[in-house]
């Protein structure tokens, strides 16, 4: 009962309003009550600060810089084979397998579509039908920088205007189509193996999305799909190697990688299990 009342409220409140003040003061400067709001963010979500390049809170100028707080150089390690996938986040398992042409499995009795996902276009689809997927949650105490599972190109961004509904595994399994309905920013990359898109997933007070190659893609919040297609030689040319930065989220959500058919094998996780940036993701079939 109580499940469906949050449910249900997440329908009729002004979550893009919300999102968006609560992203202006993270981003304020606010001095001792900065700092104090971050000891108190620590103690509630049980944050490892050890493992952070700034261990101290009154080092962070704004709540933003501490969210997006960079880990100490030894704090992941990448996993160093050349056949294995590292994976991306710190965050937990909702769900990885197949996807069924154009089906992508949410929970339990929800799927959602791969080419509503990438934006409504077709052609950015077609070479991820009958592919594999994962999507993974991160939960506030995570780490919240993105990084390459393998070696890639950047070859189309698209920002895909949405929702924002929370990403949280309650919401997963109650919300029809959650991930292709939020705002979302896509990602696709060619590497040597095949096409990979990671699409990062916005949420309730989710302040920003970025990439580390366009800066903060949202906000702004538009109401059309933007689509940036990128060059594979010059200035302006994208290309990342595994364990580099692809983004960041401030405040928490959730990115869903999706591969070709018959190019990984993805590792053995259940949904709720932990992950950790750097361990193995997946493994390259051919």
């Amino acid at each position: 009962m109580f499940d469906s009342i949050k449910i249900a409220f997440q329908y009729i409140t002004p979550k893009h309003l919300i999102s968006r003040i609560v992203g202006k003061l993270a981003a304020a400067e606010a001095g001792g009550l900065t700092t104090a709001l971050i000891k108190l963010f620590i103690k509630q979500y049980k944050v490892n600060m050890a493992e952070a390049e700034r261990e101290n809170p009154a080092d962070y100028a704004s709540f933003n810089e501490f969210f997006t707080r960079p880990l100490k150089d030894d704090a992941r390690v990448i996993c160093p084979n050349e056949q294995d996938l590292a994976m991306p986040v710190d965050g937990a398992m909702s769900q990885s397998g197949d996807i069924k042409h154009d089906s992508i499995f949410q929970a339990k009795g929800h799927d959602y579509s791969l080419t509503t996902l990438l934006g409504g276009k077709p052609e950015l689809a077609a070479p991820f039908k009958n592919g594999k997927f994962a999507t993974v949650y991160l939960a506030p105490k995570d780490y919240h920088r993105i990084h390459m599972p393998m070696d890639g190109q950047l070859t189309d961004m698209v920002y895909v205007p949405g929702d924002l509904f929370s990403v949280n595994p309650l919401t997963a399994r109650r919300v029809p189509g959650l991930f292709a309905r939020n705002e979302r920013v896509v990602a696709i990359f060619n590497t040597p193996k095949g096409k990979m898109a990671m699409v990062l997933v916005g949420a309730t007070i989710v302040a920003s999305i970025e990439t580390v190659w366009a800066g903060t893609v949202s906000p702004p919040v538009g109401k059309n799909v933007v689509h940036w297609q990128y060059p594979s030689e010059g200035e302006e040319a994208v290309f990342l190697k595994k364990g580099d930065e692809l983004g960041r989220f401030k405040l928490g959500s959730t990115i869903v990688a999706c591969f070709e058919p018959d190019m990984v094998e993805l590792a053995d996780y259940s949904a709720g299990d932990d992950t950790r940036l750097g361990d193995v993701f997946a493994t390259l079939t051919q």
